[in-house]
This record gives C-alpha cells, sequence and structure tokens, in this order.
C-alpha cells in the first residue's frame, strides 16, 4: 500500500539533489515545496475539521494515520526497499509542521514513529531487526513508540532503574517507563534498561519489545492539557521476556543510542512546535481581518499589528533554525547544537504566538468555538518532551563552549 501511493510517485521526482544551506535558500527546492503542499492539503482536508474532536475525544485518529501510511509520511526517511519513502530528514521536518498545523496530536504521533521508534532501529539495528521491526511500521497499521524516561528520573536519562538480565536466550525486563508516547496504540517499544548497573550510564542498552507481550501493561492513559488524541502512559514490564535477538545495537550501547535518537527527535517536535505556532498565527490574522472594534477592523490597530509582527517574527526565526538542523542531519554534519537551539527557539515560540493568538481573539480565544485555545494547550508541551527548555539550554553552552576551548 505504502509502495502504491508513496511520496516518491506523489512528488514523481527524483531524490538525491544536493539541498543549499538555509542562508542560500530563496526558496525550498521543488521536490520540498511539492511535498509541502501535500501534507497541507491534507492537513487541511483531513485534520483541521476533526482536530477538535479528536482532542475532546481523546481519540487515536487510525484513519487519518493508515491514509498517511499509505503517502509513505510514517516512515519518510526509511528507504523503499523497507517499505519507507526513502526522503530525506527536512521533508520529514516540513511534514510533521504541516501535519501539525492542522492536528498536533497526528504531528506527534507521525514524529514518534519516524524519529524516535523507527529512526534507531535504522541506525542501529542490524538487516534481520530491520525487516522485522521496520517493514510493518511503515504503513500507518502499526506505530512504535520510545521508552526512556521513568517516574524517578526525568530529564536524567542515565539514571535509569529498569533492569535487564540475560537468563539463557532471553532478556528478562523490570521495571517502569513513564510518559510513554503512542503507548496504547503501539505495537512495538524501543526500550532502555540497565544491563550492568556499575557502570551507571554506560551500563544501560537497548532493547525492541513488541506489543502487546507477557509482562507488559500499560498504566491509565493520562488526562493531559493537550495533544489529546495521542495516547501517554507508563509502559510497566514485569519478568517481560524477549529473545537475545530484540537487543538493539550492542549491549551498553543504550545511553548513546538515546541520545543520538533524541538529537534527531528534536527536529521533528521542533517541527510539531512550528505548525502549532503556524495555526495560531493563521487564527490571530484572519480573526483580526474579520473583527471590527470603534467602527474599523482591529487589523487596522497598530497594537494588533504589532503582536502579529513579533508572531511572525519568532515562527520565522525559530523555522529558519528548525531547516538548518534537518540540512545538517542531511549533510551528515554534526547538529546537535542546532538541533536543541530548534526546539527550544520553536517550542519557546508556540507558546509565545498561541499566547499572544489568545490576546488578539480576546474572549473568543478562551472558548472552544475556536481553535485558538488548542493551539495555547498543545503547545506548552513541545517545551518539555524530549528535552526541556533547561536541558536544551544546557546543551547548546555545553556545544558552544566547547567551540571556545584554547
Amino acid at each position: 500500500m505504502a509502495a502504491l501511493f508513496s511520496l516518491r510517485k506523489v512528488l514523481g521526482v527524483a531524490v538525491g539533489r544536493g539541498v543549499r544551506g538555509v542562508s542560500q535558500l530563496a526558496e525550498l527546492p521543488e521536490m520540498h515545496q511539492m511535498l509541502r503542499q501535500t501534507c497541507r492539503d491534507f492537513a487541511d482536508r483531513e485534520l483541521a475539521p476533526i482536530a477538535s474532536r479528536l482532542d475532546r475525544e481523546h481519540t487515536f485518529p487510525a484513519k487519518q494515520v493508515l491514509e498517511l501510511g499509505a503517502l509513505g509520511v510514517m516512515a519518510v526517511e526509511v528507504p523503499e526497499h523497507l517499505g519507507g519513502a526513502g526522503l530525506d530528514y527536512l521533508a520529514y521536518s516540513l511534514a510533521v509542521e504541516e501535519l501539525s498545523r492542522g492536528c498536533a496530536s497526528t504531528g506527534v504521533i507521525v514524529s514518534v514513529n519516524n524519529s524516535l521508534y523507527l529512526g534507531p532501529v535504522l541506525k542501529f539495528g542490524t538487516e534481520e531487526q530491520k525487516e522485522k521491526w521496520i517493514t510493518p511500521f511503515t504503513t500507518g497499521e502499526k506505530v512504535g513508540c520510545f521508552a526512556l524516561s521513568e517516574p524517578g528520573n526525568g530529564s536524567d536519562a542515565g539514571a535509569a532503574s529498569t533492569t535487564a538480565r540475560q537468563e539463557g536466550e532471553e532478556w528478562v525486563l523490570n521495571g517502569t517507563k513513564a510518559w510513554i508516547t503512542n503507548c496504547w496504540d503501539a505495537s512495538a517499544a524501543v526500550v532502555f534498561a540497565t544491563t550492568d548497573k556499575s557502570l551507571k550510564h554506560k551500563g544501560i542498552s537497548a532493547f525492541l519489545v513488541p506489543m502487546p507481550h507477557p509482562g507488559v501493561s500499560l498504566g491509565k492513559k493520562e488526562d493531559k492539557l493537550g495533544i489529546r488524541a495521542s495516547s501517554t502512559a507508563n509502559l510497566i514490564m514485569e519478568d517481560c521476556r524477549v529473545p537475545l535477538g530484540n537487543l538493539l545495537g550492542q549491549r551498553g550501547m543504550g545511553f548513546k543510542i538515546a541520545m543520538q535518537t533524541l538529537d534527531s527527535g528534536r527536529i521533528g517536535i521542533a517541527s510539531q512546535a512550528l505548525g502549532i505556532a503556524q495555526a495560531a498565527l493563521d487564527c490571530a490574522a484572519d480573526y483580526a481581518h474579520k473583527r471590527t472594534a470603534f467602527g474599523a477592523p482591529i487589523a487596522k490597530m497598530q497594537a494588533i499589528q504589532f503582536k502579529l509582527a513579533d508572531m511572525a517574527v519568532a515562527l520565522e526565526s525559530a523555522r529558519l533554525l528548525t531547516w538548518k538542523s534537518a540540512l545538517l542531519r542531511d549533510a551528515k554534519k554534526p547538529f546537535s547544537k542546532e538541533a536543541a537551539m530548534a526546539k527550544l527557539a520553536a517550542s519557546e515560540a508556540a507558546t509565545f504566538i498561541s499566547h499572544q493568538a489568545i490576546q488578539v481573539l480576546g474572549g473568543m480565544g478562551y472558548v472552544t468555538d475556536m481553535p485558538a485555545e488548542r493551539h495555547y494547550r498543545d503547545a506548552r508541551i513541545t517545551e518539555i518532551y524530549e528535552g526541556t527548555s533547561e536541558i536544551q539550554r544546557l546543551v547548546i553552552a555545553n556545544l558552544l563552549l566547547k567551540e571556545y576551548q584554547p
């Protein structure tokens, strides 16, 4: 199904041309423009009209995820021979942004499947693992999740208390993972567990765990402020047994796998934040033209114009940072600092812009008749998951200071 309606065929162009740096981009290359428009049309037609209902009812958009799988969007960077679209990371970023403009919950479902689940398997998996754990997850029929955080460690990912011990030809996992996006709808998880406590973070390993599976249970769905159509819960393992072949990468590589995965994942969350911010700006600007006060549209008022100008500057600045980080990754150049910058700038821009949108709408921004309040709720999580804003600042400062070391 994915092959029949792949993004390559929708776009009708070859992939692999060099992409200019952001500073030289007068506009996106044709392939990326067409991809962006494809996802924008899908968001307008399939997501925006139902986003409020999905949010209100906490409903996973299964039909839409299947359709995105048919387009190739559930596995943008995965090579065609494994069932993916075979495109680059800038394409992935653009897709997540446009989908999040229509529905932020769908945006994060797509982001987690692409970057946090498929990403590490694609980079660290064996060929046998790729066929088993990637190909079935490219069509939208199955989605994956990423189990790193725990109830007691939060931003301290190296303090994992979940354990994995070898017994014969199996690994036995015990522990609880927290805040796991997609978990109630997932068919597999990349799970991080300590195989040698004496080595601290160097004793963490990564495992591929099918779901449902004996020894694996889920906590209650969290009742969240935003992105309510995506499921979030604890993933609990009690003597969960998986074959030795389910070890992802080498023993003790888990922390490295997690950190590299999060570097890429931050580009996805930055893109989600951009989509939310764009939707909020669209809502505010449209309302400013339609709402009249003191005999004229409020768009004529300097106070409103200043708000819209500041919103647009914050959005475009974050967008360029996000594109730059994606382009660096595509060029196989270091991108950790830029990804952290993009995630920080885009998430804080989304919160700021969605806040200002409510201010422009006034009382109408505070009620569910308008989407502005949903954008505001959805934006807030982007400053928290896949590394809080505080963690991003630490990452940026650490890498920046290394550049200045004598």
